[in-house]
């Protein structure tokens, strides 16, 4: 992770990283609930771009 804060969870990262809640309020609101879901996974905002794209990637969220 060198140098980078990971959260222990979105929640955590979302209320303690405002360039990961900024990226996550330009989501749409059915990715951002998919992506609350997964509140557990997703620490880092490396983390929280690269679900995002892998869901868009998918054709589990538009």
């Amino acid at each position: 992770m060198d140098g980078f804060q990971s959260y222990l969870c979105l929640t955590d990262l979302l209320d303690q990283d405002l360039s990961a809640y900024e990226y996550f309020q330009t989501l749409s609101p059915e990715m951002q609930t998919k992506l609350r879901r997964e509140d557990g996974c997703i620490g880092t905002l490396d983390e929280l771009q690269a679900r995002a794209g892998h869901l868009r990637a998918s054709g589990i969220m538009g």
